[in-house]
């Protein structure tokens, strides 16, 4: 439990970290400001979370939490124009992750006993469901762009890789099982995970991105 919580606050405080980044790219290639205080938004309830995760890291009895700085920021692809690294990071960080961490917390809050962790998950809930609907309105913004059928195309080559990365990530192949206490402090066993993760794709993913005119294969 102390593991999966400290877990959490790394990915939290990491998310924040990267919205912000993401956001400052938005301001750069002159995004819409409604696009842009969203993404501020989101920095906000980032940091919120990984500071209510924490609380649950103390209630579990764990220490200080180490972070691994070097993935707190996104990364440039020399010579290729700033839009670019702007899509790859709204299709890995919030279509594919901040879609799927919906039905995710949804199931870990469904098992969730303890007062203090369901609180926190209910909150991180609530706001995953704005940060999804904002990575999709900001892939729609990106390909209505002049350079859409561009995007469109290095969407469709760049979505295998990261649909393989989520998959590994949420849906490994082999995982630990989860005790009734852990399941009460809101873990689940890997098994669920995959589940979770394989409906994410038929019902969400692929519709989505056909919508927009991008082939997804899940």
């Amino acid at each position: 439990m102390r593991r999966e919580w400290s877990r959490r606050v790394e990915a939290e405080y990491g998310s924040a970290a990267i919205a912000q980044h993401l956001t400052l790219w938005l301001i750069q290639i002159g995004a819409s400001p409604d696009l842009i205080r969203t993404g501020l938004r989101i920095v906000d309830d980032e940091l919120v979370h990984a500071g209510e995760c924490h609380q649950v890291v103390v209630a579990c009895g764990a220490g200080a939490i180490m972070l691994d700085r070097d993935r707190l920021a996104l990364q440039r692809h020399p010579g290729e124009p700033l839009e670019h690294d702007v899509l790859r990071a709204c299709l890995s960080v919030f279509c594919l992750g901040e879609t799927v961490a919906v039905p995710l917390f949804r199931a870990l809050r469904d098992g969730c006993s303890v007062p203090l962790a369901r609180r926190v998950l209910t909150r991180v809930l609530r706001d995953e469901v704005r940060h999804r609907e904002f990575g999709w309105t900001l892939l729609e913004w990106l390909v209505a762009l002049p350079l859409g059928a561009a995007l469109i195309t290095l969407a469709e080559r760049e979505l295998p890789a990261m649909l393989a990365s989520v998959r590994d990530s949420y849906a490994p192949a082999h995982s630990e099982p989860c005790s009734g206490p852990e399941r009460a402090w809101g873990l689940m066993p890997g098994a669920s995970y995959r589940e979770v993760f394989e409906r994410t794709v038929e019902r969400e993913y692929v519709p989505r991105f056909a919508r927009l005119q991008i082939r997804c294969a899940g």
